[in-house]
């Protein structure tokens, strides 16, 4: 049964990237793929351990992680939609935006799934969980690069001092 929730959920998110980036030759698709398939996998290792044992650290860690992972997306999407002007979808926007949670952080949306993926994965902190989270960490990062340098072709030495300016993912430190 595992198999055939990975296999149909893995389909489903080739399916997402194709259509939401790598169609549009937005590469960036391709690694935040193996970030949202790491925390599929994630929640399909961890979903039985879900509630169990509510007070032991690593349950207050990962609800911590998940609880925080909120307010980036929600802020973000906000944002996006309010502000970016977007021409097709929220990828696409036409104007830089630098207020709000984007002051902090350039990408609040790959921080949620940083976070998502980083609280579910301490739910059962075992090998597999561990090598997932670490392919999501990983993914993540390499996904913001990819979609910084589309938005430096995009924005220009706008994007570029922006990038001085803001953190990756954590506000005042990466």
């Amino acid at each position: 049964m595992n198999y055939i929730i990975l296999a149909t959920g893995t389909v489903i998110l080739v399916l997402f990237s194709w259509f939401f980036s790598i169609r549009d030759k937005r590469y960036h698709g391709i690694s935040r793929f193996f970030a949202f398939e790491s925390i599929f996998i994630l929640i399909l290792l961890n979903w039985r351990v879900w509630f169990r044992d509510p007070l032991s650290w690593n349950q207050v860690i990962s609800w911590i992680l998940l609880f925080s992972c909120i307010y980036p997306v929600v802020a973000g999407f906000v944002l996006l939609k309010r502000k970016g002007k977007s021409e097709k979808s929220l990828e696409n926007t036409t104007v830089l935006i630098k207020s709000g949670v984007f002051h902090y952080i350039r990408h609040p949306l790959y921080c949620s799934l940083l976070l998502l993926g980083t609280g579910i994965m301490f739910k059962d902190l075992g090998t597999l969980q561990l090598i997932a989270g670490a392919i999501n960490i990983v993914a993540l990062f390499i996904t913001a690069k990819i979609e910084e340098k589309e938005m430096i072709a995009r924005f220009g030495d706008q994007y570029a001092e922006y990038m001085k300016e803001t953190k990756m993912f954590i506000p005042f430190l990466l």
